[in-house]
């Protein structure tokens, strides 16, 4: 099973979240962002706004808002 990044770029993590539906909404101490499902419901989101972003904060970012780790490192490839 291939791994989250050691230190991810912060804009490279955000640029990967837009990828899969994440809009921004706020941005100071953390970052807050929320998706739109198609069944009407939201996800949020928040991570903390650092400039490098921890492998396992990632991992608990990703388990918290429902996202695949192959779906979000896939998407952070092509960011």
């Amino acid at each position: 099973m291939p791994k989250f990044p050691i230190d991810a770029p912060k804009r490279k993590v955000i640029k990967a979240l837009e990828a899969l539906g994440f809009k921004m909404v706020r941005e100071h101490e953390h970052i807050a962002m929320k998706r739109e499902n198609s069944d009407g419901t939201t996800t949020p989101l928040t991570m903390p706004n650092h400039k490098n972003i921890k492998g396992s904060t990632l991992c608990t970012i990703c388990n918290q808002a429902g996202i695949s780790r192959d779906e979000f490192l896939e998407a952070f490839r092509k960011s």
